[in-house]
C-alpha cells in the first residue's frame, strides 16, 4: 500500500512539473505591498496577433470580402447613404432609385401625420427623457403606446424597449436560466440567439418550420428541464415564409411549454388588418405566451416590445436589465409608432395594397423562372441565385440601372442559398415591379 502511495506521489509530482514547463511565463508583478518597487520577473511574450484589432477574425473576413469585391469590380453594397426618407423610392447620391431595401412596409415613415406626431412630442417632452423609466424617465406617451400595443394584441399588457435587438436579448436572458430549455427555429434572428446564450439555458435548434422535429425534441427533453420556451418568428425575413402557428400552439400545450413569436416582420404585414400571425391563422392571442415585435418597420419608429399577460410584462418592466438599466424611449420615437397604430386601424387599405403588390411580385417572378424559395408573397420575396459572387454582381448591376436591392451572402445564408432580398411596400406599383423584374432577367442573363 505504502509503495503504491509513493508511486502515485511521484506520478503527481511529475505531472505538476510537466504542467509548469508547459505554462507560459508569467507577467511581471510588483512585490506585494510595494507597487513602486521595480519587478525583476521576466515578461511574457504575447503573439502580436493578440494585440492588434486588424488581426481579429471578423476584420480579416471583412478585408477578404472587400478584396474579392474589388477584384470583381464591384462596389461595397452595404451602408449606402440615403439622402431622405426611404420608401418605394429613395434618393442615393443625388439619384432616385427604385428601393427594395426598406422595411417601410406600410409607407408610414415619412407620412406627414406621423412626422407631425414626432414634432409635437419633441416640443412637449424635449429630445430625451434623460433617465431610465423606472427612476424619472417615465412619460405619459410611454404607457399610451404600451396600452395601444396591448389592445392591438388583445392581451393584458405590453412593455416597450428602446431597441428591438435588446428586447429579445433582455427578455430571453432574464426569463430563462440554467435549469431551462430554449428550442428555436434554426432561422431565428440573432437577437434571440444572443438572448438564449445570455440566459444560460440549454439551447437546441430544430429544422426550419418543422413542427414534427420540434415534437420529437420536446418528447425527448421536456422532462429534463423546469421551464421550456419555443421561439419562432411570424414572418422569416430571409425567406418570406411563415410557421404553421396552430401546430406550434398544439405542441406547446401538449408538452407544457411556453411559446414566443417574434413579429418583427409580421405585425403590420400579415392578416386582413395587419394584426400579424394570429390574425393570419385566426388564432386567439392567449394561445401564444410571449408576443414580441419591433417598432422600426411597419410602425415607423424604433425599438421593440413584448406583449402578453400582466405578470410576465410586469416582471420585465421591473427586472429585465435591457429595460431597467436603459434610458427610456425618446418621446419623438414613441409618438410616431403610437400614431401608426391608430392609422393602421383606420386605413386597412394600406395592408391590402401591400398584400396585392407582394403577390404580384411573387407571381411575376415565378413566371419569369426565378427561384423565390418558400415565400408566401407578403412583403418579403427572395430571389435565390446560388452563389455569393453572383448575388453581389446582380445587386451591383441593378444598382447601376437605378434599382436598389441588397444581396444576402454567405455566411448570413448557406453559399448555395445566396440571394437578392426584395422588401415590398404598399407604395410600390406594378409598373415598378415589372421594370425591376425585366432588369433582373437581363442582368441575370448577362452574368451567365
Amino acid at each position: 500500500m505504502s509503495q503504491r502511495r509513493a508511486d502515485l506521489k511521484q506520478q503527481l509530482l511529475a505531472q505538476a512539473r510537466q504542467r509548469r514547463r508547459q505554462r507560459p511565463p508569467e507577467t511581471a508583478v510588483a512585490h506585494h505591498g510595494d507597487a513602486s518597487r521595480p519587478s525583476t520577473a521576466v515578461h511574457s511574450t504575447v503573439p502580436e496577433r493578440f494585440t492588434r484589432f486588424d488581426a481579429l477574425p471578423g476584420y480579416q473576413q471583412i478585408a477578404l470580402m472587400r478584396e474579392g469585391a474589388r477584384r470583381l469590380g464591384l462596389t461595397d453594397p452595404f451602408f449606402k447613404v440615403h439622402d431622405g426618407n426611404a420608401g418605394a423610392t429613395s434618393l442615393i447620391d443625388g439619384r432616385e432609385y427604385l428601393n427594395f431595401a426598406s422595411y417601410n412596409y406600410l409607407g408610414f415613415s415619412g407620412d406627414p401625420r406621423i412626422n407631425r406626431a414626432a414634432c409635437e412630442a419633441v416640443e412637449h417632452y424635449g429630445t430625451s427623457v434623460s433617465a431610465s423609466r423606472v427612476v424619472s424617465g417615465e412619460r405619459p406617451i410611454h404607457r399610451q403606446l404600451e396600452q395601444a400595443l396591448a389592445e392591438a394584441y388583445e392581451v393584458e399588457d405590453a412593455v416597450a424597449f428602446v431597441s428591438g435587438h435588446a428586447t429579445n436579448v433582455s427578455t430571453l436572458g432574464y426569463l430563462l436560466g440554467p435549469r431551462d430549455l430554449i428550442l428555436h427555429d434554426e432561422y431565428i434572428h440573432n437577437s434571440s440567439l444572443v438572448g438564449a446564450q445570455l440566459s444560460g439555458a440549454k439551447r437546441i435548434s430544430f429544422p426550419h418550420n418543422d413542427a414534427d422535429a420540434l415534437d420529437a425534441l420536446l418528447a425527448r427533453h421536456r422532462g429534463q428541464f423546469e421551464r421550456v420556451l419555443i421561439v419562432i418568428e411570424g414572418l422569416y425575413s430571409m425567406d418570406g415564409d411563415v410557421p404553421e402557428l396552430p401546430r406550434f400552439v398544439s405542441l406547446k400545450r401538449r408538452h407544457q411549454a411556453w411559446l414566443m413569436v417574434d413579429e418583427a416582420h409580421s405585425f403590420g404585414v400579415l392578416g386582413k388588418n395587419g394584426l400579424g400571425l394570429r390574425q393570419h391563422f385566426g388564432t386567439a392571442a392567449e394561445d401564444v405566451d410571449i408576443w414580441m415585435g419591433t417598432l422600426s418597420k411597419s410602425l415607423a419608429g424604433c425599438g421593440g416590445y413584448i406583449a402578453g399577460c400582466r405578470a410576465m410584462v410586469e416582471t420585465l418592466r421591473y427586472l429585465a436589465p435591457g429595460f431597467l438599466y436603459s434610458v427610456g424611449m425618446p418621446a419623438q420615437v414613441a409618438a410616431p409608432s403610437l400614431e401608426a397604430l391608430r392609422l393602421l386601424q383606420r386605413e386597412p387599405e394600406r395592408v391590402q395594397r401591400l398584400h396585392a403588390i407582394s403577390r404580384y411580385f411573387l407571381e411575376r417572378a415565378r413566371a419569369a423562372g426565378l427561384d423565390t424559395g418558400h415565400s408566401i408573397g407578403a412583403a418579403v420575396v427572395p430571389v435565390i441565385v446560388g452563389s455569393s459572387p453572383l448575388a453581389a454582381r446582380l445587386s451591383h448591376a441593378l444598382f447601376e440601372r437605378g434599382i436598389n436591392v441588397q444581396p444576402i451572402l454567405h455566411p448570413a445564408v448557406p453559399e448555395k442559398s445566396a440571394r437578392l432580398r426584395f422588401f415590398l411596400s404598399c407604395e410600390h406599383t406594378r409598373a415598378q415591379v415589372d421594370q425591376t423584374l425585366s432588369a433582373l432577367k437581363e442582368v441575370f442573363q448577362d452574368s451567365r
